[in-house]
């Protein structure tokens, strides 16, 4: 209670705790940048759509980061993204996690979860949705 508000009251922690949106968007800039790098060896994992596929989800990935940066229309951008995760959960890691390996889906499920948090708390950009 107490303890909590005086620490969020602190510049140090404001400054930690406003990085938080920075270090989930960088690493999606990352991801995105190796999709391209690596499509060819990726291009087994999406259902349909091959190479293509794994271009589109590099190009949907440095957007979030993105939009993340330059604050703009950056709520709409989180949904996407987690839109994206969950279907990933489900076409891309659901057999594996079956067969014992969930590390794949528990990631983008989090991830998930973590672009819907920034979407309702974090996002500066509503004018797409509210």
């Amino acid at each position: 209670g107490e303890f909590y508000c005086s620490l969020s009251k602190h510049k140090t922690m404001k400054a930690l705790l406003g990085l938080g949106k920075y270090l989930f968007a960088l690493p999606m800039a990352i991801f995105g940048v190796l999709h391209f790098m690596n499509a060819e060896g990726m291009a087994g994992m999406p259902p349909i759509g091959g190479t293509i596929a794994v271009y589109l989800v590099g190009v949907a990935l440095i957007a979030f980061a993105v939009s993340v940066f330059l604050g703009k229309m950056d709520k709409l951008a989180a949904v996407l993204l987690a839109a994206m995760l969950l279907l990933f959960v489900v076409f891309i890691h659901l057999k594996p996690a079956m067969a014992g390996d969930m590390g794949g889906l528990l990631k983008d499920l989090a991830l998930a979860g973590g672009a819907l948090m920034y979407a309702q708390n974090l996002a500066k950009d509503k004018s797409v949705i509210g």
